[in-house]
């Protein structure tokens, strides 16, 4: 038997460990870092960017859409630059509520979400959807945790955004978000100096106005969610989001719909084309609920549709398709 010198050994074993190493897909160079300036969300050379995507419902519940086939179809032939993926923190197999075998399982769909999204070409949004749990501070510990590890994990995807209160609610105020928030941030930036990082108001991310009259501060690329459906929610919401805006608060519609906001009843498309034409003229993104064949207005796929990916116009709910459209 042949002998291998000891530097020659080393240098086997270091190349089966290299082997061994999954490194970031060459798409994730694509995509360029983003970053806040003033109240929008700009690129290296402080262009506006307009992130416009879908957010997939619970993790939980419909995991059969964080596949790669239906990420780059979305990307290929509905315009999308981005997908949310929504990991409730309470509810069904919630990360905070199941066990740990559940917190796994989540935390690997995350990691293929992120990969599939990373190969798609698409900006990523990891999000801490609270509902049921309406304070974050009911886990903070846990976000704490978390966050800490998902931006250890992600630091060198440029792609990769963190959303970490989906939608305070229940009486919830500002100053109980906000010494959440900015725990949050910090154990994010100690592993990751520059994400972006997307701050939930209160009731239901609708408070920007309040957020705006007081914000974090000694931290950089923070932008502040808005969430709306246009069932519900007109122009009195767009009188805050404005307010807010003029007083410098950077904002991002992570979450949106244009039934009411229980996520059911009738479509006001009259109502969503003026929230389309107050986020264009003010540069704001947006992420569309829900990518899911639920049984309710506010999901992109029909009921009766069980494919995964490849869908059709005919396979769209009358959401999906005018979601499709404004995309487009």
């Amino acid at each position: 038997m042949k002998k291998f010198k000891p530097w020659a050994r080393l240098a086997c074993l270091l190349a089966a460990l290299l082997l061994t190493l999954e490194p970031i897909p060459a798409h994730a160079a694509k995509l360029p870092a983003l970053k806040v300036k003033g109240t929008q969300l700009v690129n290296a050379k402080n262009k506006p960017v307009r992130l416009k995507g879908v957010s997939t419902h619970g993790l939980s519940w419909y995991p059969e859409y964080v596949n790669q086939k239906a990420f780059t179809y979305m990307k290929k032939n509905w315009n999308i630059n981005a997908v949310r993926l929504a990991m409730y923190t309470a509810e069904y197999n919630g990360y905070c509520t199941g066990d740990a075998a559940n917190r796994k399982a989540l935390e690997q769909r995350i990691d293929k979400g992120v990969k599939y999204a990373t190969k798609a070409g698409l900006y990523v949004i990891i999000d801490w959807h609270i509902l049921s749990d309406g304070n974050p501070k009911a886990y903070e510990k846990e976000a704490v945790a978390f966050f800490k590890k998902m931006a250890k994990k992600y630091r060198k995807h440029t792609n990769v955004l963190y959303e970490i209160c989906n939608e305070p609610n229940g009486g919830t105020t500002w100053a109980d978000v906000k010494p959440y928030a900015k725990k949050v941030v910090k154990a994010i930036r100690s592993k990751d100096k520059d994400a972006v990082i997307l701050i939930g108001s209160p009731t239901w991310s609708q408070d920007v106005d309040l957020a705006a009259q007081d914000p974090i501060k000694d931290y950089k690329n923070l932008m502040y969610t808005l969430h709306f459906y246009a069932g519900t929610h007109g122009e009195y919401l767009r009188q805050k989001a404005q307010a807010a805006l003029d007083m410098g608060l950077p904002l991002f519609v992570s979450e949106f719909g244009i039934s009411d906001s229980s996520g059911n009843g009738a479509l006001n498309k009259e109502e969503g084309a003026r929230w389309m034409e107050f986020l264009k003229k003010n540069k704001i993104s947006a992420i569309g609920w829900s990518l899911c064949n639920k049984e309710e207005s506010s999901a992109l796929i029909k009921p009766s549709v069980k494919k995964t990916s490849g869908w059709k116009k005919k396979d769209l709910t009358p959401w999906g398709n005018w979601l499709v459209k404004q995309f487009r």
